[in-house]
């Protein structure tokens, strides 16, 4: 049985999965519009979940709300406040929740900006991934370069003052100087947070069936993560996670407690949640029905839960390094036993064992990840990986 004092704090993932075309690189729960967008039918879905969901919160308090996709602002100003109010009314969000919506560059969503900024929405993260005409179309992306300007543009003026940039390195076709051209026209932009990371053919995608032409080889993606990292330090972004980097204060907080082992509630299809429960000592992970039609059909019904486990030790070892691990200044080793319920005793041979290698520094009660562990960190989270049985 685990033990634990108090449950960690608790953020609600919500999942919109339109796309007006699905990205060749994207392994998310996605899907590309046929027809005309469901907004009302998968909304209603949204709210019959959100009852059961407000259950499982069992009035613990929400610090953070992630609307993510998919491409979330394809749905409507209107659609957006009526969620986020019956989010108010199910839930105990705390009033200065982060509350973080996902948009692409494009006109028509640019004009939306306004309406989901007066619906509650406080930080909006802006998928660029470039600001190159030519790398853009071989991503397969809708937007050009242009938009993507005037979509940070739209963004300030309807009053958005904390906002990420999604940027990718290691594109078909780029060289460090290509990569560090787009790092700093995002950094003219003065986002307050950036998310830098390279392209990965990731499995069940199309890149992945066809890797395309001319991509950067492990040497140069290696080139470019260093001056690229080199360039945001200096334009005073700090890099506290392996892909993330912020202005001071400015990190993002719903992220941070996925990095940090807390709980989140699953809203929408294929949503993912975590939830831990002192009483029983146990820690539940759970997701729901991934297609949009069955989330729709079966939501509001237990049946919307497509799995649920209760997690091992084992199984909580490497999941909270995995998280934990990404973040640079590592965690402390009381954090660790608060958010897994297990002794630092149970982690102690793997870790004594990354250390040996170099990949982990352990001081003062802190663990932090090594410069060689951050660029090994598959290698170093394989010591956690349980033993078969």
């Amino acid at each position: 049985m685990l033990h634990f004092s108090a449950p960690p704090p608790l953020s609600l993932y919500i999942h919109l999965p339109w796309c007006v075309r699905k990205c060749p690189y994207c392994d998310f729960n996605s899907h590309p519009l046929r027809s005309a967008l469901p907004e009302q039918d998968y909304l209603e879905a949204l709210l019959r979940d959100l009852k059961l969901e407000a259950r499982r919160a069992g009035g613990r308090p929400v610090q953070t709300v992630f609307i993510g996709g998919g491409t979330p602002s394809l749905f409507s100003p209107a659609a957006i406040e009526r969620l986020l109010g019956a989010v108010r009314e199910q839930l105990d969000l705390r009033p200065d929740a982060e509350i973080s919506l996902e948009a692409n560059p494009g006109t028509v969503e640019q004009e939306r900006f306004a309406g989901y900024r007066a619906a509650g929405v406080n930080r909006l993260s802006i998928g660029i991934q470039s600001f190159s005409d030519h790398k853009l179309r071989l991503l397969g992306r809708i937007h050009d370069g242009a938009e993507a300007l005037r979509a940070v543009d739209s963004a300030r003026q309807a009053g958005f003052t904390n906002i990420n940039l999604d940027l990718m390195y290691g594109l078909p076709q780029q060289d460090a100087a290509g990569a560090l051209a787009d790092l700093e026209q995002a950094i003219r932009l003065q986002p307050s947070h950036i998310s830098h990371y390279q392209l990965t053919l990731e499995p069940n995608t199309l890149f992945h069936a066809r890797p395309p032409a001319g991509l950067p080889d492990d040497d140069t993606s290696f080139a470019m993560q260093q001056a690229c990292q080199t360039r945001l330090a200096e334009a005073g972004y700090r890099h506290y996670e392996v892909s993330a980097y912020a202005r001071p204060g400015r990190e993002a907080r719903h992220n941070l407690n996925y990095w940090t082992f807390g709980d989140y509630l699953a809203l929408g299809a294929g949503a993912h949640g975590k939830l831990t429960d002192p009483l029983r000592g146990e820690i539940v992970r759970y997701s729901k029905r991934r297609h949009p039609r069955d989330y729709q059909q079966h939501a509001g019904t237990a049946a919307v839960v497509a799995q649920e486990h209760r997690l091992t030790p084992a199984d909580i070892r490497l999941e909270f390094m995995m998280n934990a691990l990404r973040l640079r200044d590592g965690f402390p080793i009381s954090l660790c036993e608060a958010r897994s319920g297990l002794p630092w005793e149970a982690f102690q041979p793997m870790a004594t064992e990354a250390v040996a290698r170099g990949w982990l520094r352990i001081a003062d009660g802190q663990v932090r990840p090594t410069a060689s562990g951050l660029l090994y960190l598959n290698e170093l989270l394989q010591l956690f990986v349980p033993d078969p049985a």
